[in-house]
């Protein structure tokens, strides 16, 4: 696809829900929310550890503006563009893809 490039789509597994990518979208149509669980099985004496989890990750595409910011900035490269288009939808509601709609290409029969 040369000039153009499709929605963007979510890596789960390598978002470290660090929030870079919502803080510099400059149409702030991103939304996450994690929270913080210990690290199990440290070595003895070790000081306590927590990681990120993510809990929910969204793109409003009524509001995305097809920038690429978020994909350029992401340090751990969890967003990449995908292929396919975002599908039309009838409805506003539609058009916020929640984290199971991100990690999957779009398919026009969703529409």
């Amino acid at each position: 696809m040369t000039g153009s490039h499709g929605a963007i789509k979510l890596i789960e597994a390598d978002c470290t829900s660090c929030m870079i990518c919502a803080r510099e979208c400059p149409s702030w149509c991103i939304s996450l929310d994690s929270h913080t669980e210990p690290i199990p099985d440290l070595p003895p004496g070790a000081r306590e550890r927590t990681s990120n989890v993510l809990d929910r990750f969204a793109i409003d595409w009524s509001l995305c503006m097809f920038c690429g910011i978020c994909v350029e900035e992401c340090p751990f490269d969890a967003l990449e563009w995908a292929a396919d288009p975002v599908a039309g939808v009838r409805a506003a509601p539609g058009l916020v893809h929640e984290i199971e709609d991100l990690a999957r290409p779009p398919r026009a029969s969703e529409a």
